[in-house]
């Protein structure tokens, strides 16, 4: 449970770094931002394979395929149902002259609720891959999501500090966005926790919902600037990178 809880903090935490970062590095670079976001995209992949549908077909038994593929479209249909209620991510964050220049705090707050209500699900999928018991596993499945949460902790940052928020409050708003990713956690792990019989749905669900998020918000994030090929080769590095961690850690 302790090693639940740390990662839970980390995964939160990472969020938060990302905002200290934001503060810090106010004028950092799309072409930095894409590169790092794509990075964390081929590691989510990786992790999304290898800990969450791989094992799902495993703990499923006979049936493990075709409880995967469901949990897998259950988990998109999850995701689209959550990009209908609230905005895009790269919608919002891809047009300069709209980050920077929007004084709207309406518009602001929106951004930052979207970001939030798409953490919960990735919060979910950081507990869910202890269900298996590989903790080595489930690790490099939240390394995955914490990574992500940097630059998405960075991205919050400038909104709100031009839309004339506090920079106090600014940082507390990202911190509690990272908040709701700890409950995430905690909820996929005690989810499968109780009912283990949910496991293979769960576990595929939980990737369902990271193939989504790369595929709808961070890939186009990355390549909204002119940096496709920057971007595509670091989600390669990233994938190498869990797959080297994965088969000398696994």
């Amino acid at each position: 449970m302790e090693i639940v809880a740390l990662t839970a903090l980390g995964v939160g935490g990472a969020t938060v770094i990302g905002a200290l970062i934001g503060f810090i590095f106010k004028g950092f670079s799309h072409k930095f931002s894409d590169i790092v976001l794509s990075f964390a995209a081929g590691v989510m992949l990786a992790a999304a394979v290898f800990g969450l549908i791989l094992p799902a077909i495993e703990h499923g038994k006979e049936y493990g395929l075709v409880i995967t593929i469901a949990g897998i479209f259950a988990g998109a249909g999850c995701m689209m149902l959550v990009d209908r209620l609230v905005p895009h991510l790269h919608k919002m964050t891809g047009n300069d002259e709209e980050q920077h220049n929007s004084t709207r705090l309406g518009k602001v707050m929106l951004f930052v609720i979207a970001i939030a209500i798409h953490n919960l699900p990735e919060g979910i999928a950081a507990g869910v891959g202890f269900g298996t018991g590989n903790n080595t596993e489930a690790l490099l499945i939240a390394g995955g999501i914490a990574l992500q949460n940097i630059p998405e902790g960075m991205v919050i940052i400038g909104p709100m500090l031009s839309s004339g928020v506090k920079p106090a409050k600014t940082f507390l708003i990202a911190a509690m966005t990272g908040l709701i990713e700890v409950v995430g956690t905690f909820v996929g792990y005690f989810a499968v926790s109780i009912a283990s019989a949910i496991l293979p749905f769960a576990l595929a669900f939980a990737g369902g919902t990271m193939l989504y998020v790369i595929s709808d918000e961070m890939i186009p994030e990355t390549h909204a600037h002119g940096n496709e090929k920057g971007a595509t080769i670091a989600l390669l590095v990233g994938f190498s990178v869990m797959l080297i961690s994965d088969t000398l850690l696994g």
